[in-house]
C-alpha cells in the first residue's frame, strides 16, 4: 500500500517553512486559533459553577457549551461555501471581530437561557472561520511542510482552549463567572487584532464566487469518497469523546471521594499543554510516517488513556487525562491535514468544503458527544462515562484502521511536489 505520505497537494507553490512569510502566516492563524478556542471552549471550565448557580444538571448546564458548537456545526458548511469568494482573510477577520463583540456582550446576559442564546450566536459568527483557517494553510503553505503548518494552527487552538479554561475557571472564583466571561471578551479581541496584523499577503488567490446551489456536486464528491467519510466519522466520535472527559472531569473531581477546591479542579485544563506538543508533533509524524498508520496509533493512546484513568484514584485520572488529551490531538491534526490534501486531489473536490464538512461532524460530535457524556454521567457516574468515551474511541479506532484498505488518490506529475 502507497505510504499517505506521499504528495497531495495543491497545484499552487506555498511558503516553505523557515521562511518569513511561513512565520508570519504560521503565528496569524495561531492568534486565529486561540481566539477561536478561547471563545468556544471558556465556558467549559464555568459548567460546575452555572449549574450550581442555576440549579441545573450537569448535562443542562453543558447547554452552555453545546449552544455554541451545535450552532457552528449547523452553519459552518453553508457559511463556509459561499464565504471562501469574499476573501479568506477578510472573512476571518468580521468572524472574529464579530465573536469578540459577543464575548463581551455575554457576562451581561440575564438568565441562563440568555447565555445560551449568545453562547449560540458566537457558534454563528465564528462557523466561517475554521474550516477558512485550515482551507488558508491548504493553499498558501507548501505541500511538503502541510502537516507542521497544520499543527501549528491546531497548536494554537490548544492553548485557546486551555487558556479560556484556566482564565476563566480562576478569575470565576475570584470575581463571579460574569467577570470571567468578560475577561475572555478582551483577550479575544486582542488576538483578532494581533491576527490581522500578521497575516501576509495570500499567494494563492481566491476561488469565483459560490452560490449555495453550486455545492450540491462537491458536496457528494466528498461524500462519495470513503477515505474523506472515514475521516469526518472519525472527528465526529473524537470530538464527542474528548469533550465528555473535560465537560464532566471537573464534576466528578468536586464530588467524593475527590473532594478538590474548585480552583484545583481548574488546573486539570493544563493537560492542554500536552495537547500543543501533540498537534504539531502528529502532524510532522504524519509527513513522516504517513497518516494512515499514526492515525489509528494515537486513537489507541486516546482509548488506553481512558481506562487508565477509570479507577478513583488521583494520580490515575491525571496519567489518563495526559494520555487521552495526547492521543486525541495527534489524530485530530493527522486527520485534518488528511482531508484536505485528500479533497485537493479529488476530481470535484475543493478543500474548504471538505475542511467544512470535517469540522461539521467535529462541532457536532462536540454538541451530541457532549451532551450526551452528560445523560451518561448523570445517571450512571464515571463507570457510565468510561463505557461510553469505551464505544465511541472504538468506532474511531475501526474508521482509522478502514483507512488502511481505502487506495491513494492518484497524484498527477503535474501537481507532485
Amino acid at each position: 500500500m502507497t505510504s499517505t505520505a506521499s504528495p497531495e497537494a495543491s497545484p499552487i507553490a506555498g511558503h516553505e517553512r523557515g521562511a518569513r512569510a511561513y512565520r508570519r502566516l504560521g503565528a496569524a492563524l495561531w492568534c486565529a486559533g486561540l481566539a477561536t478556542f478561547v471563545l468556544v471552549y471558556c465556558a467549559q471550565a464555568l459548567l460546575p459553577t452555572l449549574a450550581e448557580e442555576f440549579r441545573l444538571s450537569a448535562s443542562t448546564a453543558s447547554l452552555a457549551l453545546s449552544a455554541t458548537t451545535g450552532a457552528l456545526a449547523l452553519a459552518i458548511v453553508p457559511l463556509s461555501v459561499v464565504a471562501e469568494s469574499w476573501g479568506r482573510a477578510r472573512v476571518m477577520t468580521w468572524a472574529l471581530a464579530l465573536s469578540a463583540i459577543l464575548g463581551l456582550l455575554a457576562p451581561l446576559a440575564p438568565s441562563f437561557g440568555a447565555l445560551v442564546a449568545v453562547r449560540a450566536a458566537q457558534g454563528v459568527a465564528l462557523a466561517a472561520l475554521p474550516a477558512m483557517a485550515m482551507a488558508h494553510v491548504t493553499r498558501e503553505v507548501a505541500p511538503r511542510w502541510l502537516g507542521g503548518a497544520m499543527g501549528l494552527l491546531i497548536a494554537g487552538n490548544t492553548l485557546g482552549g486551555l487558556s479560556g479554561r484556566l482564565v476563566t475557571g480562576v478569575v470565576a472564583d475570584l470575581g463571579g463567572w460574569r467577570l470571567a466571561l468578560a475577561v475572555i471578551g478582551v483577550v479575544s479581541l486582542l488576538c483578532t487584532v494581533a491576527f490581522r496584523l500578521l497575516l501576509p499577503p495570500p499567494v494563492a488567490p481566491d476561488p469565483p464566487r459560490t452560490r449555495l446551489r453550486d455545492i450540491a456536486g462537491p458536496l457528494r464528491t466528498h461524500l462519495a469518497d470513503p477515505a474523506l467519510r472515514c475521516l469526518f466519522g472519525i472527528g465526529f466520535l473524537l470530538m464527542g469523546s474528548f469533550v465528555t472527559v473535560y465537560n464532566y472531569l471537573g464534576f466528578r473531581l468536586l464530588a467524593p471521594p475527590f473532594r478538590l477546591p474548585g480552583t484545583l479542579v481548574g488546573l486539570i485544563f493544563l493537560g492542554y499543554l500536552a495537547g500543543t506538543w501533540a498537534s504539531t508533533g502528529g502532524g510532522r509524524m504524519g509527513d513522516r510516517f504517513g497518516r494512515r498508520r499514526v492515525l489509528w496509533a494515537a486513537v489507541l493512546v486516546a482509548i488506553a488513556g481512558v481506562w487508565v484513568g477509570a479507577p478513583a484514584w488521583l494520580p490515575a485520572v491525571l496519567a489518563g487525562l495526559l494520555l487521552t488529551t495526547l492521543g486525541f490531538f495527534a489524530a485530530h491534526s493527522v486527520a485534518s491535514g488528511f482531508v484536505g490534501r485528500r479533497a485537493s486531489l479529488l476530481p470535484g473536490g475543493a478543500p474548504a468544503q471538505a475542511a467544512a464538512l470535517y469540522l461539521f461532524a467535529y462541532y457536532a460530535g462536540s454538541s451530541v458527544g457532549g451532551s450526551l457524556g452528560g445523560v451518561a454521567y448523570d445517571h450512571l457516574g464515571w463507570p457510565g462515562v468510561t463505557g461510553y468515551l469505551t464505544v465511541l474511541l472504538s468506532g474511531a479506532l475501526v474508521l482509522a484502521l478502514r483507512l488502511r484498505t481505502v487506495p491513494p488518490v492518484p497524484v498527477p506529475p503535474a501537481r507532485a511536489s
